[in-house]
């Protein structure tokens, strides 16, 4: 399939800057998704209107909360599959680039990677506020259930 290393290199990082590009695209959709629901909470826990405002701040904001922590627990499993595969990618990366030493110098005179670039645990914090997010926000939406339930029973 490769004729050249530098085939396979340029393949591998092709692969990796599309992974990357789809990760950042379900971080993004998250994200707005969630902005979305503070909005929506943040006006419903703002309801004066004095016929129906308690009922409808009791229930609404709770909803809405249950509704953002599903979305977080929905988003986790393919913001980890993004985070696998670009793991797996460069995995192989590194695995080519340790395995051929003149690859460091196909594209100029200099090396390609050193070594605290192409270590795991650097590479990991590259992706870790997309890993976090969704946990934060989950545990975010449980606080916010029991503020609502807390402001509307106190």
């Amino acid at each position: 399939m490769f004729g050249t290393p530098k085939e396979r290199l340029d393949f591998y990082r092709r692969e990796i800057h599309y992974e990357m590009g789809m990760l950042s695209s379900r971080t993004n959709a998250y994200l707005t998704a969630q902005s979305f629901l503070v909005i929506a909470y943040a006006s419903s826990m703002a309801n004066l209107n004095p016929a129906w405002g308690e009922v409808f701040t009791l229930v609404i904001p709770g909803l809405l909360a249950l509704l953002g922590l599903v979305n977080s627990l929905h988003a986790w499993p393919g913001i980890q599959a993004s985070s696998d595969i670009i793991h797996h990618w460069h995995f192989k990366q590194t695995q080519l680039l340790r395995s051929e030493p003149k690859m460091g110098r196909a594209y100029d005179e200099s090396p390609l990677f050193s070594e605290r670039e192409s270590n795991r645990a650097s590479f990991d914090k590259s992706l870790l506020f997309s890993r976090r997010t969704p946990f934060l926000f989950a545990g975010f939406w449980g606080l916010m259930a029991l503020f609502s339930l807390w402001v509307q029973l106190s």
